[in-house]
């Protein structure tokens, strides 16, 4: 099968230009909103806190923030760009283009995965700003900075093919993403929880992501590295599954 590079050209530079003409809520207001974390965790709180796990508890918390704005800019960012086109009507022009599904997934995931890597790395620059950091593993830190944008790119682009409203784009990213980073160790280790909740916490497959890109960081971490490596695996399987039998089934595309 030919791969119709030019048609993933023109989608994927369509959303990146759609990045650039909304700067501002796309890039601006992500990276202001988690330096205030750094500053109010980091520096104000943070400098009251013993160090966790023999870090400082500033430097500590900024993996978990990435991780956080990581997930849902992934979800937004490939959420809108896939269902503006089935709002507008233009997603039938798309699929009657000789464009295959595979082209159309690459371009839109593909564009959503790179604004929320540039983004994750500005912000791992704008904290450097407010609070020491290193990077004992700067290329596993960069590996699930890019598996962990793809992944939740994919469950953004399937969330953006099921909402038929602009209000059911937010209830994933609100109610279930969100909660499940903060509950997943973002601004602690889930070692400091009683024996009971660190059990629970387990269940949260946000703990296994946070916990890998914090070793990547600091080389410690509240689970393995290879459970971290196949939490994002599963993830990512699962979301191409749902993906293959949306386009395989026509689900809410051909309505």
């Amino acid at each position: 099968m030919t791969v119709n590079l030019h048609a993933i050209r023109a989608i994927y530079g369509f959303e990146m230009a759609r990045t650039a003409r909304t700067l501002m809520q796309s890039i601006v207001a992500p990276v202001i909103s988690t330096s205030l974390y750094f500053v109010v965790f980091g520096a104000a709180i943070g400098s009251r806190i013993p160090e966790v796990a023999g870090v400082s508890y500033g430097a500590f918390i900024v993996p978990g923030l990435i991780m956080l704005s990581l997930l849902t800019q992934s979800i937004s960012n490939a959420s809108f760009g896939i269902y503006f086109p089935r709002f507008s009507g233009t997603i039938y022009e798309l699929l009657s283009a000789p464009v295959s599904y595979l082209e159309i997934v690459v371009s839109y995931v593909g564009a959503a995965a790179t604004k929320s890597i540039i983004l994750g790395l500005i912000i791992l620059a704008t904290a450097t700003l407010f609070v020491p950091l290193r990077i004992e593993h700067p290329v596993w830190m960069l590996v699930f900075l890019v598996l962990t944008a793809v992944t939740f790119s994919l469950v953004g682009f399937i969330i953006g093919i099921w909402a038929d409203n602009f209000e059911k784009l937010q209830v994933v990213p609100l109610l279930i993403v969100t909660p499940l980073t903060f509950l997943g160790g973002s601004f602690y280790s889930i070692d400091m929880l009683p024996p009971l909740w660190q059990k629970i916490a387990l269940l949260n497959p946000v703990v296994y992501l946070i916990s890998g890109f914090r070793w990547s960081f600091y080389g410690t971490a509240d689970v393995h590295l290879g459970w971290s490596l196949l939490a994002v695996a599963l993830f990512l399987a699962a979301s191409l599954a749902v993906v293959a039998w949306i386009f395989r089934t026509g689900y809410r595309l051909k309505q």
